[in-house]
């Protein structure tokens, strides 16, 4: 049993982890079409418009994340703790990385891209697979990845809600490899396309987990 504080931040995170992933996914697929400004394709780089509408999720997914592991930390067994220990502490540096990203895009980048006015910001530009700032990304959803791998031996096992919540997180956390040599394979992004299905899948049958947990005062 779980405290009920415990059960609504697990539940609410995993909400709001799911909303922002998905929000992210739509506007990707949206980037990738050459609908949001850019030429297309996953090396193209983003307009002002598709930084925003890309990136604002993405900052907010990093604290909502953050937020699930720590509440999966909270209700692990007592013998698991170290996993889900390990998952918080890898969801830390996802964040941290991915939050000076996406906060230095938004608040900095993207407004002078907007004006044009770019001629002392280059090395800051996001721009796939040659930017100083898309390494870090990868290597941000890198360490999200391994967050779910470990995180997944701490989930309470109560029934198939929670079984299947065990093997989206270990799928999610497969993809780590074609994460982090992207930088060297851009081919990569392919088989790494599947962090939009084992994500949500993720933070979608972990609300669901959370939302049946039994939870005491």
């Amino acid at each position: 049993m779980i405290s009920a504080s415990t059960k609504r931040l697990g539940y609410w995170s995993a909400i709001c982890a799911s909303v922002f992933s998905l929000a992210y996914i739509g506007g990707q697929l949206l980037e990738w079409m050459g609908v949001l400004g850019s030429a297309g394709g996953p090396e193209s780089t983003s307009t002002s418009v598709g930084l925003a509408l890309l990136l604002t999720p993405s900052l907010l997914l990093g604290s909502a994340f953050l937020v699930l592991m720590a509440a999966i930390h909270a209700a692990a067994p007592a013998g698991e703790k170290a996993w889900s220990a390990t998952g918080l502490a890898f969801a830390t540096a996802y964040a941290t990385l991915t939050g000076l990203v996406y906060f230095t895009q938004l608040t900095l980048v993207a407004p002078r891209l907007a004006t044009g006015d770019t001629a002392d910001i280059e090395y800051l530009i996001f721009v796939p697979y040659r930017s100083f700032l898309f390494a870090v990304d990868l290597l941000g959803y890198s360490f999200m990845s391994l967050a779910t791998l470990f995180g997944a031996f701490a989930v309470p096992v109560t029934g198939p809600v929670s079984r299947w919540a065990r093997r989206a997180m270990i799928a999610n956390g497969l993809v780590t490899p074609f994460l982090v040599f992207q930088m060297y394979l851009p081919v990569l992004i392919w088989p790494a396309s599947a962090w939009a299905v084992t994500f949500p899948a993720s933070t979608i049958l972990l609300a669901r987990l959370f939302r049946s947990l039994p939870a005491g005062d």
